[in-house]
């Protein structure tokens, strides 16, 4: 009967070789899932039905530049104008919408 550490060191080796055939066969499972997809037309969107649910959605702007009207939802990277605003001593509240 084999020892605890011998199970374990035959535990480890079968999780290195089952991590190894993993990454050998990626890159064909890759291929064959978006071949699958242009065959039949699919897009990721198909197959969860959230991986795009919020992209291209509008969102009210909740900051205005008042000197040139440009506007920030809140979203993503903060814009140029309110950088330079706020590194200029403003508060960021002065371009709150509301």
């Amino acid at each position: 009967m084999a020892t605890y550490a011998e199970l374990q060191a035959q535990i480890a080796a079968l999780t290195a070789q089952a991590e190894a055939a993993r990454k050998a066969e990626l890159n064909s499972v890759i291929a064959d899932i978006k071949k699958k997809m242009a065959d039949y037309g699919l897009t990721v969107h198909d197959l969860d039905g959230r991986a795009s649910s919020l992209k291209g959605s509008k969102v009210a702007p909740k900051y205005r530049n008042p000197k040139t009207g440009a506007t920030w939802s809140g979203r993503g990277k903060r814009p140029n104008w309110l950088d330079e605003a706020i590194a200029e001593g403003n508060d960021i509240s002065a371009f709150f919408i509301g």
